[in-house]
C-alpha cells in the first residue's frame, strides 16, 4: 500500500541529504571550529579577554552603530521601495539600479569614497561645522550605505503585489491617507520591512572593508569589533580573535532570534490566516 502522504516530488532524500551536507560544510563547521578554539582558554582568560576595556568599547560601537544603520535603512529603504513602485518619473530603471549598487561595489571602494567625500577636506564634509569623517557618524553612513538594498529589495516586491483595491476600498469607507497607510498598508508591509532590517543590522555587524577607512580606528572610540579580531589575527593571537568573534556570534544569533519571533509575532497579529 502506497503511503498517501508521499512527496510527489522525487529526489526528496537526495536533495535533503545535499541541503544538510552543505550547510553542514558552508556554516555548521565554521561556526563549531570557532567555539572549539575558544575552549582552549581557561574561563578567566577568556572572561579578561572579551571584557577588556577596549574591546567592550568595540561592542557598543559596532551594534549601537549596527542599529541606528539599519533604523535609518528602515526609513529611507522604505520610502525608496514606495517611490520606485508607486510613481513613474524620468530614469526610473537607472535609479533602480543605483539602489544594488553596495553589493557591486568592493566594500573597500566604498569606504575609500565615503572616506574622500565626508572627510574634513572632502567635497561634503568641508561644508559641516562637524566631524563626520573618523567618527561614529562616518561609520553609521557606511553601514547605512551597505545596508540600504537589503531594506528596499524586500519591501518592494510587497508593494508591488500589493492590492490596490484594499486600498480604495479603505478609501471609500472614508479613510484618510494616514489611516489608510496605517491600517492596510503598513501591516502588510511590517514583515518585509522587519526581514529588510535584521539583514541590514546583520549585514551592518560583519562590515569591515567599508568602515575601515572612515572610522579612523581610534581606541575606545571608533575602533569597531571586527577591526579588533583582525588586530588579533595580525598578532597572532587566533584563540583571542576567535573569543571576541565568539561574543559576536552569540550576541548577533540571540538578537537576530529575536527578531525573528517579533516577525512571527507579527505575521500572527496583522496578517489574515
Amino acid at each position: 500500500m502506497k503511503n498517501k502522504h508521499a512527496n510527489i516530488i522525487p529526489g526528496f532524500s537526495l536533495s535533503l541529504g545535499y541541503t544538510l551536507l552543505y550547510v553542514s560544510i558552508l556554516v555548521l563547521l565554521p561556526v563549531a571550529m570557532i567555539f572549539f578554539n575558544t575552549l582552549s582558554m581557561s574561563w578567566e582568560e577568556f572572561w579578561d579577554t572579551i571584557t577588556h576595556p577596549r574591546v567592550v568599547a568595540s561592542y557598543k560601537l559596532s551594534f549601537g552603530t549596527a542599529l541606528a544603520a539599519g533604523l535609518l535603512n528602515v526609513v529611507f529603504g522604505t520610502m525608496i521601495a514606495w517611490v520606485l513602485t508607486r510613481y513613474q518619473f524620468p530614469f526610473k530603471r537607472i535609479v533602480d539600479g543605483l539602489v544594488d549598487l553596495p553589493f557591486a561595489l568592493p566594500t573597500a571602494v566604498a569606504g575609500i569614497a565615503l572616506t574622500t567625500l565626508y572627510s574634513p577636506n572632502g567635497w561634503l564634509g568641508q561644508f559641516f561645522s562637524f566631524k563626520i569623517a573618523f567618527t561614529p557618524i562616518g561609520i553609521i553612513i557606511a553601514l547605512t550605505f551597505i545596508g540600504l538594498p537589503f531594506v528596499v529589495r524586500t519591501v518592494q516586491p510587497v508593494l508591488q503585489n500589493f492590492s490596490q483595491e484594499a486600498e480604495e476600498a479603505s478609501v471609500s469607507l472614508g479613510a484618510n491617507r494616514f489611516q489608510t497607510f496605517t491600517k492596510v498598508i503598513f501591516p502588510e508591509l511590517m514583515p518585509a520591512i522587519l526581514t529588510g532590517f535584521s539583514l541590514a543590522f546583520a549585514r551592518a555587524l560583519g562590515e569591515y572593508g567599508s568602515v575601515v577607512f572612515i572610522a579612523g580606528n581610534m581606541p575606545m572610540k571608533t575602533e569597531i569589533t571586527p577591526l579588533i579580531i583582525m588586530t588579533k589575527l595580525e598578532q597572532y593571537d587566533y584563540v583571542g580573535a576567535t573569543a571576541v568573534a565568539t561574543v559576536m556570534l552569540v550576541i548577533s544569533f540571540v538578537l537576530l532570534l529575536l527578531i525573528n519571533f517579533i516577525q512571527w509575532y507579527t505575521n500572527r497579529k496583522f496578517l489574515p490566516s
